[in-house]
């Protein structure tokens, strides 16, 4: 699906969508005109994915107290089909007014000229997490605002790792012994984690990144995988393979839960969403059993960050009150809402103040990471390229290619196919 998806957009790009006076990406360089402070009216389409889209309406009903000539009409949409269904409604011209995206996916559907540039002074960009910010930016233009945020965190047996006598690592060097310890205190793996498939690279990608690596060269016209970072970051990840510390399986969902929760697996990295989880499923008992901190790192501790962002399409019939919906969402107060009834972390960073996540003694470390996250490129191809990390690094962790050999696949690869731009 995800092959066909990117071939459907790619499509998009070279036919332009019939939107040549739309102003695409990167048309002028900045953001559409001003939006004002008056009360919204019309009606608002919205797309949301996943739980957002079931829940979202809650949320929508105190924009509409607030704004009474306006109706927000929420569009549940499945997140296995959301990438296909916005790229035929672009190819058709039937999109709604606001859709909900991945973060990985603003640049390929930006360049298809289908969205309309962030207005100018609608948010103020410093407001957010710079990592968050970053992905909806294309070619120097904002085709939207971050919503949510999620980044990645270490999550820890605390009892095991008393027993071994350790702390949570903060280098590469105490990483290694760390999971090696949680062994010597009964997990038989002392993490788990991907060994390559579907989106593995978000975990080898910080490796990089935390040696200052970066995935596109300086000038960003080319791609930056042939290079010692990446090597080294290749060669980091796939040694707790070799040596027996890693779970050689990918545990999907349910599976890593349970794993962890029975101490076969002493760590793994994962978003916010798993602490309610562990918690239901491990039960009171099981919440001095955890806990959670910052990925260690080389030269920095730099994690994954993702998370949805909100954008408006150019063929909107009620720009404004489009505009003023994504901006309420996006006011530090509505977010601590949104929290309340999604679970979804603020893209604000004022939000983070409230004690809801300041007194949290599992959301103040994502607080924490987030101020260190980064995210890949917004660049069209980036699905394509991303999956070829993934099929390299299953074949690194299988012994079946150095890291030397995959990152020099993956840069021929990454080439061939190029940006987009």
């Amino acid at each position: 699906m995800a092959v066909g998806a990117t071939a459907l957009a790619g499509s998009l790009v070279l036919a332009g969508c019939g939107r040549a006076d739309g102003g695409g990406a990167g048309d002028d360089g900045g953001g559409g005109a001003a939006i004002d402070d008056s009360p919204a009216t019309g009606t608002v389409q919205v797309w949301a994915m996943g739980n957002e889209g079931e829940v979202l309406d809650e949320l929508a009903a105190q924009f509409e107290e607030e704004n009474p000539d306006v109706t927000v009409e929420v569009t549940a949409v499945p997140w296995e089909s959301a990438h296909d269904r916005i790229a035929t409604a672009i190819a058709g011209g039937e999109t709604p007014d606001v859709t909900m995206l991945g973060t990985t996916w603003v640049g390929e559907f930006a360049a298809t000229g289908a969205f309309e540039p962030t207005p100018d002074g609608l948010v103020d960009e410093s407001s957010f997490f710079e990592g968050s910010w970053d992905t909806t930016v294309v070619d120097d233009v904002a085709y939207g605002v971050p919503w949510y945020v999620d980044t990645r965190v270490l999550y820890y047996r605390t009892d095991l790792a008393e027993q071994a006598g350790v702390e949570p690592p903060a280098t590469w060097d105490e990483y290694k012994e760390f999971t090696k310890a949680l062994q010597t205190a009964g997990a038989q793996w002392g993490v788990s984690l991907p060994p390559g498939g579907f989106d593995s690279w978000q975990y080898v990608a910080p490796l990089a990144w935390q040696q200052g690596g970066d995935i596109l060269s300086e000038d960003g016209g080319g791609f930056a995988f042939d290079t010692p970072q990446w090597e080294d970051a290749f060669t980091f990840y796939t040694s707790f393979f070799e040596d027996g510390i890693a779970e050689p399986r990918r545990l999907e969902g349910g599976e890593i839960e349970q794993a962890f929760i029975n101490g076969e697996v002493g760590a793994f990295y994962s978003g916010p969403f798993h602490v309610s989880l562990l918690l239901d499923q491990g039960g009171e008992e099981f919440a001095d059993k955890f806990g959670v901190a910052m990925v260690p790192g080389a030269d920095s501790r730099t994690s994954f960050t993702g998370g949805g962002n909100l954008a408006v399409f150019q063929d909107t019939d009620n720009r404004d009150a489009s505009w003023k919906f994504v901006r309420w969402l996006s006011q530090p107060e509505t977010q601590i809402a949104w929290y309340d009834i999604s679970t979804d972390l603020p893209s604000v960073q004022a939000a983070w103040d409230d004690p809801t996540f300041a007194e949290d003694p599992y959301l103040s470390v994502f607080g924490e990471q987030l101020e260190d996250s980064k995210a890949p490129p917004a660049i069209p191809t980036w699905a394509q390229v991303s999956a070829v990390i993934d099929q390299e690094l299953e074949k690194a962790t299988r012994g079946e290619t150095t890291p030397a050999d995959a990152v020099a696949t993956i840069q021929q690869q990454a080439t061939s196919i190029g940006t987009g731009q």
